[in-house]
């Protein structure tokens, strides 16, 4: 079943989050009528390769007219060619941002199903998505636009103001004109008295729309202070969580729409001031309140915009390989990485070039980290205004990292955090002048895993996920000197998203109940219990050579990259022990089978098989556990239709029957199988079958394999002796997983 056909089959509250994900910029239309094709292309790939991006797009354009070619209801035809057109506007000069975007869509959709998989939402994910955020977001919709409203009116206000101002003036002006035997007239008096009227009213009215600003300002500080910033805030915490795997990143629209609103009412409130100040120049009296409020109110506004703006400098995109772009945070020494920077408000005058310095790690106390980097590249861009931002000014970066060498090898602080427990930030400054207010741009990345070698990405991106897991703080570079400890509950859901961002499907809860008791034993039932960063990451496995991540990290990159049918397909139980695999097999049919990860083997997936003894004694089986190099050579469906295992001379047969608890193997796996035998003339057709070899006294005898009875012939042999020989031992001994 497609993606798309899942998604439409779920639950209402579900949906509702995916129909957040479509708006004008890749709108569900789309993403209904070309579902199929959607799916069977490579964006990840595609979102940071601008050729790849570029193909991709021409090639959605001409799927798109060939449906509507098809399409038979007018408006429905109507409306794809406005959305054609649309898409042609905003991304033909920047493809590889449709594809970013087709990416995120596409990866949220697979979290979403994978949340639906579960009993319950995960602690950080229910704190995510809630009603009360939705409600808190309505509310800033209404209190920005009460605020902006405010402000209009008191544009009228200024306006009515000058006007009667301008009358009080030429009243004034005219009497004084008058000669002097003129001033004792009764005529005159009655002017005089008018013109006291009209200053007073006018005093009145000065009063009542500083008091009015005075208000309105006080109403944005709040705003700034209890929403707005708490708002930022809660984006950038949410992008932590996004980076890490967590739900989709939204929201930064909206906020650049409130941060804009917002900018935009002061610099309204500081041009009302200013033509406040300018009525005072015309007209002024004893006790003005203008000139005794205004300094004041001035002060505050530009203060009110310097903090605004200053807090809008935010980094949109953290820094993040191409060739990894579902780890962002790692870079690696000599490969190109990404980021990019945003201004949330729009400026009303630009007439200059914005230029943005990257710096990294600005003002690293000495002795904080052993090794020291520098920026190739050029490390000042301009920003621009994107088109398809809704104007909002903006930069990416692309750069290469080099470590600096050493005198005599010295690297100074070596040898007190491993080299992905070293955290090291990327930081962005710029400067400008805007309606005469000079503002000091200034943000940074979130704390960044340097690395000189791939076989150091796992490692690193265990230390990206504990950091972005338990706290909040943008630049904590300490923060491995004395690690805190994550709760299960917490730390099981990031895992859970792990599967669901590399494998497309998560972990349910009994997958994650088993992992609980493989890393946490006899305290897996206790959600709240606290997982040590060592215990994690660096200690190993009892027994076993390599630590808890470092088993798990190799289990994923075996389904990436040789198990994602069948993984999706939900027939690998996974995360399984010894004790847990006879119970659940010991009462089924015989050859009845599960698939589950090899807990001695790094990236190593077995099947254990049930079987029954003339005595009716239940005998388990399993074979030697498959790794990438033997799963690179078959598909791993086609090792289970094709296996075969011979004991004491036996014609080969596969004792694979059913898929736990009673799915017959082929209706399970039939749609997976792919291989087929060669039908090149005048050829013999071959196939290549994984064998084993069954041995009848295997408690007395090391597991070898040994040759089988014909029907084989000697070469048929040979070979699959060769490539495709695993070892079986039966329930008798200890077998291998």
């Amino acid at each position: 079943m497609s993606q798309w056909k899942q998604i439409q089959q779920l639950e209402i509250r579900l949906l509702e989050h995916v129909d957040y994900l479509y708006d004008d910029n890749f709108p569900m239309d789309i993403r209904q009528g070309l579902a199929s094709w959607i799916e069977s292309q490579d964006w990840d790939t595609a979102a940071d390769d601008e050729s790849m991006a570029a193909v991709l797009f021409t090639n959605l354009l001409s799927q798109l007219e060939r449906v509507r070619s098809q399409e038979q209801n007018f408006l429905q035809r109507h409306n794809m060619k406005i959305i054609q057109q649309q898409l042609q506007v905003k991304y033909t000069t920047n493809p590889a941002v449709m594809a970013r975007l087709i990416s995120t869509c596409l990866r949220e959709e697979r979290r979403i199903l994978s949340s639906a998989c579960m009993q319950e939402q995960g602690p950080l994910e229910k704190s995510l998505q809630n009603s009360v955020a939705f409600e808190r977001q309505k509310n800033m919709d209404n209190r920005v636009g009460i605020i902006r409203g405010s402000v209009q009116l008191m544009d009228q206000a200024v306006k009515y103001i000058e006007d009667m101002q301008d009358d009080f003036d030429f009243r004034y002006k005219t009497l004084q004109s008058r000669e002097s035997s003129d001033r004792n007239s009764d005529m005159m008096k009655q002017e005089v008295t008018r013109l006291q009227e009209m200053l007073n009213r006018l005093d009145f009215k000065r009063k009542e729309i500083l008091s009015k600003i005075d208000v309105v300002i006080k109403e944005i500080d709040d705003l700034m202070t209890s929403q707005l910033n708490p708002e930022l805030q809660d984006w950038k915490r949410r992008q932590q969580i996004a980076a890490i795997g967590g739900p989709l990143l939204t929201g930064l629209d909206q906020l650049q729409s409130w941060f804009t609103l917002t900018a935009q009412s002061l610099f309204q409130i500081k041009r009302q001031l200013d033509k406040l100040g300018e009525l005072v120049v015309k007209v002024t009296y004893e006790c003005d309140p203008i000139p005794l409020q205004k300094p004041q109110m001035e002060e505050r506004v530009k203060y009110l915009i310097y903090h605004l703006i200053k807090s809008s400098f935010v980094v949109e995109k953290q820094p993040c390989m191409p060739t990894h772009p579902q780890k962002p945070l790692i870079i690696k020494t000599g490969v190109q990485f990404t980021t990019k920077v945003r201004l949330l408000v729009k400026l009303p005058e630009v007439d200059y070039q914005l230029k943005v310095k990257t710096t990294f790690d600005k003002d690293l106390p000495p002795g904080r980290v052993s090794r020291q980097f520098f920026i190739l590249t050029n490390n000042t861009k301009v920003m621009d205004i994107e088109d398809y931002s809704n104007g909002c000014l903006s930069v990416e970066f692309r750069h290469l990292l080099k470590e600096k060498k050493y005198i005599n090898g010295t690297k100074g602080n070596e040898g007190l955090l491993s080299v992905t427990e070293e955290l090291h930030s990327l930081s962005f400054e710029a400067c400008f002048t805007v309606q005469g207010l000079t503002i000091d741009l200034e943000t940074c990345s979130l704390p960044l895993v340097v690395i000189s070698n791939v076989s150091q990405l796992p490692g690193g991106w265990a230390s990206v996920m504990w950091y972005n897991l338990l706290t909040d703080e943008p630049r904590n570079l300490a923060f491995f000197g004395n690690p805190p400890r994550a709760s299960w509950s917490q730390l099981s859901e990031v895992l859970s998203w792990q599967f669901s961002t590399f494998a497309g499907r998560g972990l349910n809860k009994d997958q994650l109940t088993m992992l609980g008791e493989k890393l946490l034993g006899q305290h897996a039932s206790c959600s709240d219990y606290q997982v040590s960063w060592s215990k994690f990451s660096k200690e190993n496995i009892p027994g076993k050579p390599f630590s808890f991540w470092m088993w798990l990290d190799s289990i994923l990159e075996l389904i990436k990259k040789h198990l994602l049918p069948v993984w999706n397909e939900n027939y690998i139980m996974g995360f399984v022990s010894k004790e847990m695999e006879r119970t659940l097999l010991k009462d089924r049919e015989p050859g009845t089978f599960l698939l589950r990860f090899s807990e001695s083997h790094l990236g190593g997936i077995t099947f254990t098989w049930v079987e029954h003894n003339d005595s009716g004694e239940v005998k388990l089986n399993s074979v030697e556990p498959y790794t990438k190099n033997r799963l690179s050579a078959l598909p791993f469906a086609d090792i289970i239709r094709d296996y075969k295992v011979i004991s004491d001379g036996v014609v080969p047969e596969n004792p694979l029957k059913f898929l736990y608890p009673d799915i017959p193997k082929d209706e399970a796996f039939g749609r997976l199988y792919n291989s087929q035998p060669s039908k090149v003339h005048p050829y013999i057709p071959s196939t290549l079958i994984p064998i084993s070899k069954l041995l009848s006294n295997a408690s007395t005898t090391p597991p070898s394999c040994q040759s089988p009875e014909p029907p084989m012939t000697p070469g048929e042999f040979d070979m699959l002796n060769e490539h495709l020989c695993f070892d079986i031992d039966t329930m008798s001994s200890p077998y291998s997983e």
